[in-house]
């Protein structure tokens, strides 16, 4: 089977190995952690939480579940695909976590891709947000899917091929940590102009964009940066609004230029996305 879900997680509270037992996962010291019936498990501690309900909501992922699955960052995640997967060979499953995956909808594209390609991936899928994770799985039974935190992730040291990082928050000593010597982090992020026609209407100015460090992240080496710029037409005010709900634009607008993007029935606009790869160097330790 092509895809399957990845399953060495280890315990979010001391770090050993889970095991399944029934409908649960146990670690040796008696900490268990119950698989809901859709299929994912909550490996995000009390204590780790910021709020009662932290990450994204059920109105965010809603419309994002949406937007994305009517095809209009389509773009993206085909490049995405071929990133991951240029150097994958059919007899080396590749071990694969999307850290942030929201509701799925990459992972799904990054499936598809490899089994039209005839390779084998180790699929896991993790967000601090329980209403994406809960979506993700119910999208989709191949992969595993954990509610947790980039800070802390349950995966054990030197276990995974690939990281990606979606318009994410990244935590780049979890990544060396989990990652494989020479195993690929691709973090994927907002170019300047990226939906610049819409922030035109719902801010008053636009910010002097952040300039891009070309420095590797500790624990990892530069292998290259890919710049994805084309239009994309969106119509119809629902999907104007559900693309609003699920960024921070919709709280950062003013209320007048809210009202704006409320009253459009479509926009084309500039998708402007880099992809920036890294490998994990060969020198970090197992615990590191």
């Amino acid at each position: 089977m092509p895809i399957r879900p990845f399953t060495s997680l280890s315990c979010p509270l001391d770090g050993a190995p889970l095991l399944r037992q029934g409908m649960s996962l146990r670690c040796a010291a008696g900490h268990s952690f119950d698989l809901a019936s859709q299929g994912y498990v909550n490996l995000l501690p009390v204590q780790n939480k910021r709020s009662l309900d932290p990450g994204d909501s059920k109105e965010m992922v809603a419309a994002r579940r949406r937007f994305l699955g009517a095809g209009h960052y389509t773009p993206i995640a085909a490049m995405m695909s071929r990133l991951v997967l240029e150097a994958a060979q059919p007899e080396h499953p590749l071990a694969c976590l999307d850290a942030g995956c929201g509701e799925g909808y990459y992972l799904r594209q990054l499936e598809a891709a490899a089994l039209a390609s005839g390779l084998t991936l180790d699929v896991l899928g993790l967000d601090i947000s329980k209403w994406a994770v809960l979506a993700a799985a119910k999208q989709d039974r191949q992969a595993s899917w954990v509610v947790g935190s980039n800070a802390a992730l349950p995966v054990p040291p030197q276990s995974l091929d690939c990281v990606l990082c979606m318009f994410g928050f990244p935590v780049h000593a979890e990544f060396a940590r989990v990652l494989k010597p020479g195993g690929l982090l691709l973090q994927v992020d907002s170019g300047p102009d990226h939906l610049r026609e819409l922030r035109e209407i719902i801010y008053p100015s636009l910010k002097a964009p952040k300039a891009e460090s070309a420095d590797a992240p500790a624990g990892f080496s530069a292998a290259g940066s890919e710049r994805l710029r084309c239009e994309i037409r969106v119509e119809g005010a629902a999907a104007i609004a559900d693309l609003l709900a699920m960024t921070p634009h919709l709280y950062r607008a003013t209320a007048e230029g809210r009202a704006r993007a409320a009253a459009l029935t479509g926009i084309t606009l500039t998708l402007d996305v880099r992809f920036a790869r890294y490998r994990r160097g060969a020198s970090i330790s197992a615990g590191a």
